[in-house]
């Protein structure tokens, strides 16, 4: 799957006091390396000494930790109770409030961060993405500084206003942004049934997804081809449903991309956005790792330019099942250790005076355990007798725990046509399944 459109709504009030990022005293700027999994930018920081890993979230106002899973034990500052809602149609949820907290990604700090605090076992995007992930942060970091995401070389670049210069490249391309409650918004345009439809779009990074559009006929904002249902996400009060399918092309300043890979979230889902002014939906990492991006927050402004992601075919979940880390399995292997030294008995020599010897012996090994989380009606997986909690032992023939979480998902996920081979654990039980790929829009 696509990891879920991690999209949130924060219901919260504004606290006051001082909550700034600085960089240290004539520091031009910060370089922070990040990883890209799943469209998602994911970079390292510490709350209170502590180490973290964030979610770098545009559609977020305050940090947000959810995951203390690997923690011996933190600190975290002057505690309160709240309650949140997000994305999703379960109910609000208790929370955490903190102020007074420390948070550092390298020499970028601030010494006064307000974090929110959800402690919801089941909202953990960890196994979603192979890896630990504690929390997702926002506005804070932005705010005050200039931002340059290379979504290419995965690193990001913190300047001081001060001292920043913008390129003068004649390929950059600038678009006004709009700020408002604490969030990003740029214009773009879609093609919808042969209509050129202007949208007004939160800019979210904590979503691995490409475009998301809310029906609006009056504007001409509706589905064209054909579509599926489909699990879209998991917002802080809920999984996320609707409707995927493409639009015709989607224009980002002079930049066309045709064919983009769209979602209309159900009415449940948004419903909590019905005040949502003149927002039209939101772009997603799928969409905005096809550009390197300069955020500049203080004067309103965002800068990209193409990169080679650009003409990279859009993801879809070809097979109808999402795949996660279900914590550990064992494993038996037959390892061939060989012995170097002198002897007359061998069993394969080189010389005369030196032997090889081998002893074989079983070797019991711990690896991450890979399970079907979800599963589309209609779908090849689910037609072919998949069930959700199904442990993937192999995929084609290749072992799953030789493979990251994402390379298993794309291998399952193949091409139209193509005949896919699983073979899982089933309450003890081996049961191999045959799935043929199939055109999702035909």
């Amino acid at each position: 799957m696509k990891l879920k459109a991690l999209i949130f709504c924060m219901l919260f009030s504004i606290v006051s006091g001082a909550q700034t990022f600085e960089l240290p005293e004539g520091k031009k700027y910060e370089k922070i390396k990040f990883k890209l999994v799943n469209n998602l930018i994911v970079l390292p920081a510490k709350i209170n000494g502590a180490q973290f890993t964030f979610i770098l979230d545009t559609g977020v106002s305050k940090p947000i930790l959810f995951n203390f899973a690997d923690q011996d034990s933190v600190d975290i500052k002057n505690v309160s109770e709240i309650t949140i809602r997000g994305l999703g149609g379960g109910e609000p949820i208790k929370a955490l409030k903190s102020t007074g907290n420390l948070l550092e990604l390298n020499s970028f700090k601030n010494a006064n961060q307000l974090v929110y605090i959800v402690l919801d076992k089941d909202l953990n995007f960890s196994p979603k993405l192979g890896m630990p992930v504690h929390g997702i942060l926002g506005y804070d970091f932005f705010k005050n500084h200039i931002v340059e995401i290379n979504y290419t070389n995965t690193f990001i670049k913190v300047h001081n206003p001060k001292n920043y210069k913008q390129s003068k490249n004649k390929k950059i391309e600038y678009l006004p942004l709009s700020l408002e409650r604490k969030k990003a918004y740029i214009e773009a345009k879609a093609l919808v049934k042969k209509n050129t439809v202007p949208v007004k779009l939160l800019i979210d990074t904590g979503s691995s997804d490409a475009v998301w559009l809310f029906e609006n006929k009056i504007k001409g904002i509706s589905i064209q081809h054909k579509y599926f249902e489909d699990f879209l996400g998991k917002g802080l009060s809920g999984d996320i449903y609707g409707k995927r399918t493409k639009i015709d092309q989607f224009k980002l300043g002079s930049y066309v991309i045709k064919d983009t890979k769209t979602a209309f979230p159900d009415s449940i889902s948004v419903k909590y956005l019905t005040k949502k002014g003149e927002r039209n939906g939101s772009v997603g990492g799928e969409v905005l790792k096809r550009f390197n991006w300069v955020f500049d927050y203080p004067n309103k402004q965002v800068s990209f330019k193409k990169n080679s992601n650009y003409k990279k075919p859009f993801w879809f979940r070809t097979s109808g099942m999402a795949l996660q880390h279900g914590g550990l399995r064992y494993i038996k292997q037959s390892r061939v250790n060989a012995k170097k030294g002198l002897g007359n008995v061998s069993n394969n020599s080189f010389a005369s005076n030196v032997t090889v010897s081998y002893d074989n012996e079983v070797v019991i090994s711990l690896v991450p355990q890979i399970v079907v989380s979800n599963l589309r009606e209609g779908s090849p997986a689910k037609d072919a007798g998949l069930k959700i909690g199904d442990v993937i032992l192999e995929v084609n023939k290749k072992e799953a725990h030789k493979y990251k979480l994402q390379e298993l998902t794309h291998m399952v996920d193949d091409l139209p046509g193509k005949k896919v081979v699983v073979l899982v654990e089933r309450r003890g039980e081996r049961l191999l399944f045959n799935l043929r790929i199939k055109n999702l829009f035909k």
